[in-house]
C-alpha cells in the first residue's frame, strides 16, 4: 500500500491524504495525535487501499461530503471492516448505506479533535463541509474548489444554492487564512477564493 501524506499538521492532530480512483479523488484522514483517534473523510474508491489504511491509522469512523458515485464507492467495504460512515440524510438515496446522519453545525468529535460539520447545499443537496474547530482546516468536498464552485448540472445540482452556500456558510464564516482542501484537485485559501465570487455568479458556474 502507497501511504499517505501527511499535508497538514499541527494543533494536535495531522491530515493525511491519499488519492484514489480514475476521478482522482482526495481521501483524507483526520487523526488526533493525542489519543491516536482517527476519521476518514469520503470513502471514495480503491477499498482494499483505504480499508489498509484506516487499519494503519486507526480509523473507526467515515464522514462523507456527498454521495455522487465517485466519493462513496468504498463505503461498503469500509463498513463491513467495521467502520461507522456518517452522511446527511438530504443525499440518503445516493449512499450505498449509512449508519449516523450529519446535521448542520453538529461537532463529531475525534478524540480531542472537534469538526464542525457545515451543510453547503448546491452541489447535491446534501453536500457537506467539514471545519476543525481551533485550526484553519476546511474540508471542501466538491462545494469549493480552487477557482470557483463545483459543477451544479447533475440531477439535484443548484447553482443558485451553491452560491449561497458558498457565499453565507464559508466566506462569510472563515478567514483568509483556512486552508480548503477539496475532493479533488489542490487545495486553495479563503483568502484567495474570497474575491472571486462575483465572477463566479458572472460566468454561471
Amino acid at each position: 500500500m502507497q501511504e499517505s501524506a501527511v499535508i497538514w499538521s499541527g494543533a494536535g492532530l495531522d491530515v493525511h491524504r491519499v488519492v484514489v480512483g480514475a476521478l482522482a479523488n482526495n481521501v483524507y484522514v483526520i487523526r488526533c495525535r493525542r489519543t491516536g483517534a482517527a476519521t476518514l473523510i469520503d470513502a471514495a474508491d480503491d477499498v482494499d487501499r483505504l480499508v489498509a489504511l484506516a487499519d494503519a491509522l486507526g480509523v473507526t469512523d467515515v464522514l462523507e461530503t456527498h454521495g455522487h458515485h465517485d466519493h462513496v464507492g468504498a463505503i461498503p467495504g469500509l463498513r463491513a471492516s467495521g467502520r461507522t460512515v456518517w452522511g446527511h440524510p438530504d443525499d440518503e438515496t445516493l449512499f450505498p448505506a449509512l449508519d449516523r446522519h450529519l446535521h448542520h453545525d453538529q461537532l463529531v468529535e475525534v478524540g480531542e479533535v472537534r469538526v464542525r460539520v457545515i451543510h453547503t447545499p448546491g452541489h447535491t443537496p446534501g453536500s457537506t463541509c467539514f471545519a476543525i474547530e481551533g485550526s484553519p482546516v476546511l474540508f471542501s468536498g466538491d462545494t469549493l474548489f480552487p477557482g470557483g464552485p463545483g459543477a451544479t448540472s447533475f440531477e439535484g445540482g443548484d447553482f443558485a444554492q451553491i452560491i449561497s452556500s458558498i457565499d453565507l456558510r464559508l466566506l462569510r464564516r472563515f478567514e483568509d487564512e483556512v486552508l480548503v482542501l477539496p475532493g479533488h484537485g489542490a487545495p486553495t485559501t479563503i483568502g484567495v477564493e474570497r474575491p472571486h465570487l462575483d465572477e463566479w455568479v458572472a460566468r454561471g458556474w
